[in-house]
């Protein structure tokens, strides 16, 4: 096996590596200090609750999983549509952009009580919150990726007969779609973040929910355990949209080497 080789195995098993060395340092820490369960539990009680309650945990994460994905899916084509408007119309870049900042700034859990009167406890606040949190970046990146095409460029394009869609449809959404796919990476791990959120406060079901109810009765582990799903979750999530970007967008990053 060469240098090369070996580097970039190294790359590949890095984050596992690290992950069983923080395991292993978590639970070394926990048995040495002798904490107790109730307060900060080791991965081995984390690992025993996922035994004793994985089936009501799936039946939680499962839900959890549909209203984020659908909350993240509602924010894509919204946020696409809205970021093309904004990227290509200096104008409407001028009129709708600090208003997207100023909603932006508004923590989001204030919206659920009003999503609650609206529409009740359940999944729907859970889904326009999950929307709401994961709307933001798909437009500002969207926006941004549209308009820091170079003028010169444009002039170079106009110059050749070619109209303004044809230049937003040909050539600058292409251009954007390493900036959307960052967008979409972000999104869904706040997509996450929007639909746990409501869930512990207007929901009788999902991981939120049975994170409130675990703490409730003091059991530590059940909570971890509900914090390692969403993890877990969120990572495989983001690594489909990064695999897909790689397919997709390889030519933004062609002859780099991460081994170097």
């Amino acid at each position: 096996m060469t240098l090369l080789q070996r580097k970039r195995l190294l790359i590949k098993a890095s984050p596992w590596i690290l992950l069983v060395t923080l395991a292993l340092l978590w639970e070394l820490v926990c048995f040495a200090f002798s904490v107790p369960t109730y307060l900060f539990p080791a991965p081995t009680d984390i690992w025993a609750s996922w035994l004793e309650y994985q089936g009501p945990i799936m039946k939680h994460a499962t839900h959890t999983l549909f209203t984020t994905v659908a909350g993240f899916a509602i924010a894509v084509i919204f946020g696409v549509i809205l970021g093309v408007l904004v990227g290509s119309s200096p104008l409407i870049y001028k009129a709708v952009y600090p208003l997207m900042v100023g909603f932006n700034s508004i923590p989001k859990v204030a919206f659920v009580p009003v999503l609650v009167v609206w529409f009740g406890i359940g999944t729907v606040p859970a889904i326009l919150t999950a929307f709401l949190i994961s709307f933001f970046p798909v437009v500002v990146n969207m926006a941004t990726g549209l308009a820091t095409m170079e003028p010169e460029l444009q002039d170079v394009l106009r110059s050749l007969g070619a109209s303004r869609l044809d230049i937003l449809r040909k050539v600058a959404l292409p251009r954007s779609m390493p900036y959307f796919f960052a967008s979409l990476k972000v999104a869904i791990t706040l997509a996450f973040v929007g639909s746990v959120i409501s869930e512990t406060v207007a929901s009788n079901v999902g991981i939120g929910y049975l994170m409130i109810s675990a703490s409730s009765t003091m059991d530590m582990g059940l909570v971890f355990a509900g914090l390692v799903v969403i993890a877990i979750m969120g990572v495989v999530m983001y690594e489909m949209f990064a695999f897909v970007e790689r397919r997709m967008t390889g030519w933004a990053t062609r002859g780099s080497d991460p081994a170097f």
